[in-house]
């Protein structure tokens, strides 16, 4: 087996990982807990975890230079608070399916904030595949009278925030190690839930629940978060950036299987052609990123 089929394998098992998320936040709305609270458990204790692991990684993570602190701030606290706030209020008001599709606009939004930020052109095909992925959330909204227009909001929120994470996060590396950007920007967004005392209180809400409603936590920190993070660096080292971006398809599939067959969550046709049709644009846009790799080569 070569290096890029491994590497391959270890993205699959990234994007699959990643997928699981909607899965167990919807698990940990249904013992009682908001997106809010979601969202603060899987900072916090991914946090918790980075924390007890740092002598390891010590030597990847010190890369991060003073001057760009201000950008990894922001960073930290749009990519990763704001999104992670904005996805699971949009799994807990219209369920994991729709969640992940609305988040898988985001390569759509790199390309906006990717020419604003970054000074990146925007061509015929980019904006022929911005109209594809616009219709396919019009088509997810086509729900009759289970639609709920600001959980499409929200969910569209999330997936403006998850662009702004690797555009921002981009000029914050400028060559560095994956793991200081994901050590920084975790510690800052849980630093900054600690600042709220609602923190506190999903936190001890959780001291009360039985141990499956601490194992799906766990799950959504170490599983969800960690684990996907260093299988998919891993799987970076082995293959081309744009290569590695289209097997993380497995991502929206894995949380729309999840959801139909362990939820049973119901979608319209019209709401599964909408997901495809995202899907379809975030793998266009990694291979004609890869095409266009190649011919400067």
């Amino acid at each position: 087996m070569n290096q890029q089929t491994i590497g391959a394998l270890q993205i699959i098992a990234a994007a699959i990982c990643w997928g699981s998320l909607g899965f167990v936040g919807t698990l940990l709305n249904r013992a009682g807990f908001d997106g809010l609270q979601v969202a603060t458990l899987r900072i916090v204790l991914a946090a918790t975890l980075l924390a007890l692991a740092l002598p390891y990684f010590w030597s990847q993570v010190r890369g991060l230079s003073r001057s760009s602190l201000p950008l990894t701030i922001l960073q930290s606290l749009v990519g990763v608070l704001g999104m992670s706030l904005l996805y699971f209020a949009a799994v807990s008001r219209v369920g994991p399916s729709l969640a992940v599709a609305l988040l898988y606009t985001a390569p759509i939004w790199s390309l906006i904030f990717g020419r604003i930020i970054l000074g990146e052109a925007i061509t015929p095909r980019s904006a022929l595949l911005t109209f594809i992925a616009a219709a396919g959330v019009g088509l997810t909204m086509a729900g009759g009278l289970q639609l709920d227009g600001v959980g499409i909001l929200i969910g569209l929120g999330s997936g403006i925030c998850y662009a702004l994470y690797g555009v921002l996060g981009k000029k914050v590396m400028n060559g560095g190690s994956p793991m200081s950007l994901l050590f920084s920007s975790v510690f800052i967004a849980a630093l900054a839930l600690l600042l709220l005392p609602a923190t506190y209180q999903t936190l001890l809400q959780l001291a009360g629940q039985p141990a499956t409603v601490w194992l799906s936590a766990f799950s959504l920190s170490l599983i969800g978060t960690l684990i996907a993070f260093g299988l998919f660096v891993r799987g970076l080292e082995k293959m081309p950036a744009a290569k590695a971006a289209v097997f993380t398809v497995f991502e929206p599939f894995t949380a729309v299987l999840l959801a139909v067959f362990l939820l049973g969550e119901q979608l319209s046709w019209l709401q599964y052609f909408g997901v495809l049709l995202i899907v379809a644009v975030a793998v266009l846009n990694a291979l004609g990123h890869q095409q266009t790799r190649n011919m400067a080569v």
